[in-house]
């Protein structure tokens, strides 16, 4: 990483400190919130005790002021290989869920007793990127992706189905026959693949993921916050409701953005020709 500094994690968001056993880790960067995934020995398996630590992490972008854009990223060579199946299997068997009720979920999928996320999230995924991976990576909102990354969506070759969200939205990015072609065989594909099928925005050399997504999560944090988190949220309903859902609120989000200190700071920049001051408010 030339022009971003290596990360200075705050904390592990979870109950152990080895990565062995997997760590999720944060820090906050001036208005970013960088996420990390730590189990590199596993290739970044994530285990129950990671996916909950990582909702953990998604709320807590969500429920502070201070912090405007998130950043998912991996530790070592790879993104991550899914999920540790012998430590979910005993959940999937039971019908149970790693994330606690009333956290953020990392998938994004609206479903009752868990909270959606607001704010962007941006995401640089490298290597491994297997099932869980592809699916964090298409519930967020921009994926940067190292030209070494190797996809599968495979749980298909597991015995069991996606669902966190890759049934869903993989068809919506590349169309049902797309979709179905690697639900289906579970087989391997790599970013240019993954570039052709809208499943990721932009790909680069590997080692360059990191600083890539940092530059655009610098670049979103800099906008007004309001009216980001308001385009983002109409941009989702528009993909999820059909655009009447999403045009029924342009007059009443507008108006509410009109009224905000940061609207009148964005008139006042611009009068004065210099860069806005956004505060949120």
């Amino acid at each position: 990483m030339d022009q971003w500094a290596r990360p200075s994690y705050d904390a592990a968001m979870n109950t152990t400190s080895d990565p062995v056993d997997g760590r999720i880790l944060v820090e906050t960067r001036g208005p970013l919130l960088l996420i990390g995934i730590d189990r590199p020995a596993k290739r970044n398996g994530f285990t129950p005790a990671m996916l909950a630590a990582l909702a953990e992490a998604y709320t807590r972008l969500d429920n502070s002021p201070g912090l405007r854009v998130g950043v998912l990223h991996a530790v070592g060579e790879h993104f991550t290989a899914g999920l540790d199946l012998p430590s979910f299997a005993p959940l999937m068997q039971r019908g149970e869920r790693a994330i606690p009720a009333g956290l953020v979920d990392p998938t994004d999928l609206g479903q009752d007793g868990y909270a959606r996320r607001v704010k962007p999230m941006v995401v640089a995924v490298k290597g491994i990127t297997f099932t869980l991976g592809i699916e964090l990576m298409l519930a967020a909102d921009i994926v940067v992706a190292a030209d070494n990354c190797r996809f599968s969506q495979l749980e298909v070759k597991r015995g069991i189905m996606a669902t966190g969200g890759a049934t869903l939205r993989m068809a919506e990015r590349a169309g049902l026959g797309n979709a179905l072609l690697h639900l289906l065989t579970g087989d391997e594909f790599d970013s240019a693949e993954a570039l052709r099928l809208h499943f990721v925005q932009r790909v680069v050399p590997a080692g360059q993921e990191l600083d890539e997504a940092l530059r655009i999560a610098t670049a979103i944090a800099a906008q007004a916050p309001l009216a980001v988190v308001a385009t983002r949220q109409n941009a989702v309903k528009a993909v999820e409701q059909g655009a009447a859902a999403a045009t029924a609120e342009f007059q009443s989000v507008q108006q509410r953005l009109a009224r905000s200190d940061d609207a009148r700071e964005g008139v006042l920049s611009f009068i004065e020709k210099r860069p806005p001051r956004f505060t949120g408010q």
